[in-house]
């Protein structure tokens, strides 16, 4: 027998997408800024983020085909992934915005700075920031699934997430240990 595995396709379900889209946003999601580095520099919002293995550290995201960042991420062959604290909504909203403009321009208004390996722009503020190394991709319906391999990272969790749930954006608000439960 061959050594790759047969995968059968199952029945497929057809369903309305709209109705898909919402039966999906009932799962909350953090939001992440994915960037690229070079010339030009490029960004985009997802809520297609997820840590994958710590040994290797690996996580993956979600592009859509149709995306500018789609082509721009492999040829890049790294991208950096900042993961947004509550207080960042209008980043998120900036870069999901297709009426900003392209390259350079579109981080004058946002607070980044370059990765420290990749040079991928970073969102300053953000709870988390990675920079990863393209370490494969698949093929995922109407989107590419690229994993990154983990090449440096930092952490300031002392605020809270911003998320989407329902197809809007929400905070988490931490409870402090002396509020008192009612």
């Amino acid at each position: 027998m061959d050594a790759e595995m047969e995968i059968e396709q199952g029945p497929v379900c057809n369903v309305d997408t709209k109705q898909l889209r919402r039966a999906f946003g009932a799962f909350a999601t953090g939001i992440a800024v994915i960037t690229v580095g070079g010339d030009p520099p490029h960004a985009m919002t997802a809520n297609s983020f997820t840590t994958v293995s710590l040994d290797p550290p690996l996580l993956l995201i979600c592009v859509s085909k149709n995306a500018i960042m789609h082509d721009l991420l492999p040829a890049a062959g790294s991208f950096a992934v900042s993961v947004l604290a509550s207080g960042q909504e209008a980043v998120a909203r900036h870069f999901a915005n297709n009426d900003r403009p392209l390259g350079k321009e579109q981080f004058e208004s946002v607070s980044w700075e370059p990765g420290q390996i990749t040079g991928a722009p970073t969102i300053v503020g953000a709870l988390a920031r990675f920079e990863c190394e393209l370490y494969r991709t698949y093929d995922g319906g109407d989107h590419s699934i690229f994993l990154g391999s983990l090449l440096s990272l930092d952490r300031h969790a002392k605020e809270s997430a911003l998320i989407f749930l329902h197809g809007k954006y929400r905070q988490v608000r931490q409870q402090r240990r002396n509020e008192v439960k009612a």
